[in-house]
């Protein structure tokens, strides 16, 4: 079986290529880069180190190592996405995106063809149901990135593998720690995709600038200070409001007026719902539930270890909703909600929050 292992130079890719090596494959490693160009070095990620690593891992192991430029493909479909989302007022998941359109597409373009399998340092799993390869959840539910692969299509799932996938997050430090491993000790990235330490507030400003607009108390139309633009702020988000006496969370953006309204307190009523209305869902490997159009699913809406338990109603055409059994804070349209069968294993369907 020919495999490619795609290498970041963190712990967890580092010990898919020790872990393959004990089974007995010699996979070929692709290291990608994704920074565009730019004069003021905005984007300039810090790859030496990790290039370094992952080279190292290629002659410790016997492995054919290839560094592969899609940065121009990453500027045309992952920022360009994630400003124009922003522009519009929603909440883009650039991670996700990320994962559709680089690492599972444009390098599967270039070079998948050539292998049988593409392996991952996803914390996820795979499964078989119903004759079809389905993208399961990770053993270690903290670490579960499965809502990050939520728009891979099928030709892109059956070929994946996930080698840490039934692994907790201490089990690959310790086997890291175990063989000697440069990347045992380093911390795991924070950074949006690939863009490592770029702020994501900065990036936004850098291709939408400020504009200053007011923030308002949903409840009284009290205004209570200003902001530098609504793109800077989700439905949802606490932190970065510079508001006294809070706690206070954003509830609702106005884009036209460039208004952002917030309600004070832990438990308003302006922060939950429990109706969430979903466009571009789809089945993601193939349709578990046959002529259902109400299921009983487990569903995320956001990166968190908890899943929520609702009810999935099926519209005409690519439309959804999900009626969740409890309140859920902070339903932010442009994120995805994943959809899983209601023993969260299988992940099924995915669609956009609108």
């Amino acid at each position: 079986m020919k495999i490619a292992a795609l290498v970041s130079g963190g712990v967890d890719s580092s010990v898919v290529v020790h872990l393959l090596k004990e089974q007995g494959f010699t996979p070929d490693i692709f290291y990608i880069h994704i920074a565009p160009d730019s004069d003021d070095g905005f984007f300039s990620c810090p790859a030496e180190e990790d290039v370094e690593i992952v080279t190292w891992l290629a002659h410790k192991y016997g492995c054919h190592m290839e560094q592969i430029d899609l940065s121009k493909e990453y500027e045309e479909s992952v920022i360009r996405y994630t400003v124009d989302s922003a522009r519009r007022g929603l909440t883009p998941n650039p991670d996700v995106m990320c994962n559709r359109t680089i690492k599972f597409g444009a390098f599967v373009d270039r070079c998948g063809s050539n292998y049988d399998r593409i392996a991952t340092g996803h914390y996820a799993t795979t499964d078989t149901y119903a004759d079809h390869v389905f993208i399961a959840t990770a053993k270690d539910p903290v670490k579960d990135q499965t809502d990050f692969l939520s728009q891979l299509d099928y030709s892109q799932i059956r070929q994946l593998m996930f080698p840490i996938g039934n692994l907790m997050k201490q089990q690959v430090r310790d086997i890291a720690n175990a063989a000697s491993l440069p990347s045992a000790t380093r911390k795991d990235s924070q950074g949006i995709c690939f863009l490592g330490k770029v702020n994501y507030n900065d990036f936004l400003r850098r291709y939408l600038g400020e504009r200053e607009g007011m923030i308002v108390e949903q409840e009284t139309g009290k205004i209570l200070g200003t902001h530098k633009g609504y793109w800077f702020h989700t439905i949802g988000q606490r932190k970065g409001l510079c508001l006294g006496g809070g706690p206070w969370f954003v509830v609702k953006k106005d884009i036209e007026e460039n208004v952002i309204y917030v309600s004070h307190g832990y438990d308003t009523a302006a922060q939950y719902g429990n109706h969430i209305e979903i466009n571009g869902f789809r089945h993601l490997s193939t349709n578990i539930w046959g002529d259902d159009r109400m299921i009983d699913v487990k569903f995320k809406i956001r990166h968190t270890p908890e899943f929520h338990q609702g009810q999935l109603h099926l519209l005409p055409g690519d439309a959804a909703t999900i009626d969740s059994d409890d309140p859920i804070q902070g339903i932010a349209a442009g994120q995805y909600a994943t959809i899983y069968d209601n023993d969260a294993h299988l992940m099924v369907a995915s669609g956009m929050i609108v």
